[in-house]
């Protein structure tokens, strides 16, 4: 069948509410209008407003509410509605919900999921389009997802809503309506495993979320200067795979990263020097980044010159090459 990554998000939380009376799903305008991108529709006419429902405009209180829920034996699923609105949770996120194992010794886990709609490409308003995978991914306790695929989208987010801890779980917007042929339910490669999107030789093309699809054009678009173009999908963030970005940095000998967010402190950097660190003998060239650029994100306007592109991704694998 085709069906959409929105589409694929909305088959995950319904199989997984169908299947788990503790799963219990909630945030701004998540219930009776289905969210704003429509990922819950239909959940609350299903399910009852006990178990999917609107809270209030209070991303702090919806973070924080959910500690007690998992803590209570819920698994509660929250929603950010959009990336910049995430931030007023922060404080919950980093010294609550990331701290419980650890705090507990081990003896309390928090299965609670997260769901972020982030990343630009849809002409929204400032707050509206932001990566902040850079702050959870650094923040140690969180398991930090993000799907590229419809496929994905379905199979990681049952993993997340399954894990015993608690899972940021980034949604890449602009790809919200990709679509893919696969038959739901699929059950693909679990949390902390990258995958090889396309084989090639000449270099590695790494990426995650919104930009897996734009590497894979890039991949293709490079056939044409002969170039025979790796595309690594890296899924999760945290744990990271480095296991499969190092085999496929050793394999072609030389690795571009690329994300939407700014370039400095990036999540790209991490990448970048994990690679270094474990296959510096094997590269012919250093790690490069095609990111997006360091300031606050632009008017909708004039996004797609923030964004990265084809253009951009070639160029740097033409500057790798020429090492």
């Amino acid at each position: 069948m085709t069906v959409t990554m929105a589409a694929a998000l909305n088959t995950a939380l319904r199989d997984a509410m169908r299947e788990d009376d503790s799963v219990v799903i909630y945030g701004e305008d998540v219930g009776t209008l289905g969210g704003v991108f429509r990922i819950t529709d239909g959940l609350q006419a299903e399910f009852g407003a006990e178990r999917c429902f609107d809270s209030p405009v209070s991303e702090s209180g919806i973070v924080g509410t959910a500690v007690g829920m998992a803590l209570y034996g819920l698994r509660p699923v929250v929603e950010m509605q959009f990336d910049g609105f995430s931030y007023p949770a922060l404080d919950q996120v980093i010294s609550h919900v990331a701290k419980y194992r650890n705090r507990t010794r081990g003896r309390v886990g928090l299965p609670m999921t997260i769901r972020m709609p982030y990343g630009g490409g849809i002409g929204a308003v400032e707050h509206h389009s932001e990566s902040p995978e850079a702050y959870y991914s650094h923040t140690a306790g969180l398991t930090v997802v993000s799907p590229g695929t419809p496929g994905d989208a379905y199979s990681l987010l049952r993993s997340a809503l399954a894990h015993p801890d608690p899972v940021v779980f980034l949604e890449p917007k602009r790809r919200y309506w990709m679509k893919e042929e696969v038959e739901l339910p699929v059950s693909g490669e679990p949390i902390g495993r990258a995958l090889v999107r396309r084989a090639g030789a000449t270099a590695t093309l790494i990426a995650y979320g919104p930009m897996v699809a734009t590497a894979l054009e890039a991949a293709e678009a490079a056939v044409a200067e002969g170039w025979d173009v790796e595309v690594i999908d890296v899924r999760t963030l945290t744990p990271l795979d480095l296991d499969t970005l190092a085999a496929s940095a050793t394999k072609t000998g030389r690795a571009v990263v690329v994300h939407e967010a700014p370039r400095f402190a990036g999540y790209g950097a991490e990448i970048a020097a994990a690679l270094t660190e474990r296959v510096f003998g094997h590269l012919a060239a250093p790690v490069l980044r095609v990111t997006g650029f360091d300031l606050p994100y632009p008017p909708a306007k004039i996004e797609h010159h923030f964004l990265p592109g084809v253009d951009r991704i070639l160029d740097a694998v033409a500057r790798a090459l020429e090492y």
